[in-house]
């Protein structure tokens, strides 16, 4: 298995649930992005366009922080599992941010990401607008109420560009419409044994039931 592997996908998509199970599968404590710490973000989908530059600096920083930690040396001695990547930080900012607040951004992006690792394994999990639509409803977040469709398929949009043109270390994208790997078994055990294999370059994991 990979000594340092990160989940990725758009919002609903169940990323952090998923890196609780695999986590506890695989005898490490996972490292979760810190959305609910972030005082922005509610404010953020009341009026992105007033709140987006705040939002985007919390999370910038808050990611950094937390992946900077990840020393050589950890992940030499450790397998490690995170929900998020870096570059997540840089899709966001792309998509929410107004030309002159991208430039600053960026000049702070460019300082911050020399130091983080580039994981082993990315695993990208993949849904459509409309699946990802009924997963944020179902888990009812008091901040993503004010969410419209048009915004999380332009989220979805911009992830599957980005993964379209990601070229750094192993990349498993795996089709999550219509399988469910927090409360099926079999979907759980079908990931982790391709997880305990060995992935190299770009692969597609398409579970049994699951359609492109």
């Amino acid at each position: 298995m990979n000594k340092y592997i990160a989940l990725e996908g758009p919002i609903g998509v169940g990323k952090s649930s998923l890196a609780r199970k695999l986590a506890e599968k695989f005898g490490v404590d996972p490292i979760l992005e810190e959305v609910g710490e972030n005082p922005f973000l509610e404010s953020f989908y009341d009026n992105r366009e007033a709140n987006a530059f705040q939002t985007q600096l919390f999370f910038l920083v808050s990611r950094y922080k937390q992946l900077s930690r990840l020393t050589q040396l950890e992940l030499f001695n450790q397998a490690v599992l995170v929900d998020y990547i870096m570059e997540r930080d840089m899709i966001f900012a792309q998509l929410n941010l107004d030309d002159n607040e991208f430039r600053l951004y960026l000049e702070v992006y460019k300082q911050l990401v020399k130091t983080v690792p580039e994981p082993d394994l990315t695993v990208y999990l993949q849904a459509d607008t409309a699946t990802l639509m009924r997963r944020v409803h179902r888990r009812s977040r008091r901040v993503e109420r004010a969410m419209t469709e048009d915004y999380v398929d332009r989220v979805n949009q911009a992830f599957n560009q980005y993964f379209f043109r990601h070229s750094t270390g192993a990349l498993l994208i795996v089709n999550t419409n219509n399988i469910d790997f927090v409360n099926n078994p079999q979907d759980f055990e079908t990931l982790v044994a391709k997880l305990e294999g060995d992935i190299q370059g770009r692969e597609y994991f398409n579970p049994p039931g699951s359609i492109f």
